[in-house]
């Protein structure tokens, strides 16, 4: 397999805190030659929802986890169910996708939130969910000023009315600290990512579906009317792939994938609980999922037992020394927001690696120049509700050939650099610190 970071970033480890939460299922080894209608690589939040659109239309249909359920990206985010998805500024979409385009992707939006909402509800899955909305927090003077103009946008595009809150008023909001103000948008919600996971799991195999774990793809080619994939010492033929992996891809399965995606790490650390006093004394006690306003962004929530947890984003290698500074950055990033809380252990930390493209929106639907094979990937660090939302389109496009979001099917464009890419991101980083003053 040709991935681009170390192997300690697709190594099993400790740390991750939603596997404490909730019983992580067993998954079995692939144990003999398969041949199904389709196979799909990668069980994550893309591949379950993929799986269970096929499967309920009759497909026989069987998923391929190289790891444990949840291992990778569906199993280390934040657990933000929100808008996002891509990192194309709107002027420039509108610029290279038109106008109508542009008002579907916002729809497109809307509807992923509302697909994992009723995922929830019908199935009636508990994931702890909490916060109304989403809510960014303003670093800077500008960024407020930026903020206020937004909030019109939004309300435009979207139909949803944004609540400002000047800085005069976030202590009594429970969000307090060094913000300008803050912004929060009614739609999205937290969630625990493994609760959804195991619900998610459980609809698939209620549908038929055979969920494979410690299988992984190590090759994958056309044969005859269809692919066979090496998984393990078995063969599975299939009329049709799925590949559902995202940033934890290979470049070489297949070929096509190579540099048409860019891993990027993004870090984590939990709290212990906090208690009420601790609440008070930093001024942050709102159930609100947060994200502040810079171009490399930090996002955090407390979560219903009273842990606080925060996210960033960096790092170009997965070694040791690189780790160490991450664990320190995070750690200095949140003792300066958070200074109140110092002192406070933290008792987790983990990694994980989201997707970018070079186009800087996610790409769904047929792999061009390779009949049956199709993907759904690039959520740009936003994947909870669209590579929800994207593995059920791309399912519903294979039954029914319905059509896909203009801005989701252009196939993504190669970056420079080939196996070199993440270096691409010590520039990007730089730029987006200074930016950020």
């Amino acid at each position: 397999m040709k991935r681009l970071y170390e192997p300690a970033a697709y190594a099993e480890h400790s740390g991750r805190f939603w596997e404490t939460t909730t019983p992580v299922q067993n998954w079995p080894v692939l144990d003999a030659d398969r041949n199904i209608d389709v196979a799909i690589i990668g069980g994550g939040f893309t591949g379950l929802n993929a799986a269970l659109g096929l499967a309920q239309s009759g497909l026989n249909t069987a998923v391929f986890e190289a790891m444990h359920p949840a291992w990778g990206a569906s199993g280390r985010n934040g657990g933000f169910c929100c808008m996002g998805g891509s990192m194309l500024p709107p002027k420039h979409m509108r610029k290279r996708f038109g106008d109508a385009a542009t008002d579907d992707w916002h729809q497109t939006q809307l509807a992923s939130i509302h697909h994992v909402q009723s995922l929830l509800t019908d199935h009636s899955i508990d994931v702890d969910a909490h916060s109304q909305g989403e809510t960014c927090v303003a670093h800077s003077a500008r960024a407020w000023r930026a903020m206020q103009s937004e909030a019109t946008e939004i309300e435009t595009h979207y139909g949803l009315s944004p609540t400002l809150i000047p800085k005069s008023d976030l202590a009594q909001t429970g969000l307090g600290g060094p913000w300008h103000g803050a912004m929060t948008t009614p739609i999205g919600f937290a969630l625990n990512p493994q609760k959804y996971h195991n619900g998610l799991a459980q609809l698939a195999q209620g549908a038929g579906v055979p969920l494979f774990g410690q299988s992984p793809v190590t090759a994958l080619y056309p044969s005859g009317s269809g692919w066979t994939l090496t998984v393990g010492n078995h063969t599975v033929t299939a009329k049709q792939v799925v590949l559902a992996t995202n940033g934890y891809s290979s470049d070489d399965l297949p070929d096509w994938i190579g540099a048409r995606y860019l891993p990027v790490q993004s870090s984590i650390i939990l709290t212990r609980p906090l208690s009420q006093d601790e609440q008070q004394a930093a001024g942050w006690w709102s159930s609100q999922m947060v994200y502040d306003s810079r171009q490399l962004l930090h996002y955090f929530r407390l979560l219903p037992d009273g842990r606080f947890m925060f996210g960033m984003r960096g790092g170009l290698r997965a070694t040791p020394a690189a780790q160490a500074k991450i664990d320190r950055k995070i750690r200095s990033d949140f003792n300066k927001m958070f200074p109140a809380w110092a002192h406070v252990d933290i008792t987790h930390e983990w990694s994980g690696l989201v997707s970018l493209m070079s186009d800087l929106v996610p790409f769904v639907g047929p792999v061009p120049d390779h009949p049956g094979l199709f993907a759904a990937m690039g959520y740009h660090g936003n994947g909870v509700a669209m590579s929800s939302y994207c593995g059920h389109l791309l399912s519903q496009h294979m039954i029914k050939n319905q059509p896909l979001p203009k801005v989701l099917r252009q196939s993504p464009k190669r970056m420079p650099l080939g196996r070199y890419r993440r270096y691409l991101l010590a520039p990007a980083y730089t730029i987006s610190e200074l930016f950020d003053l």
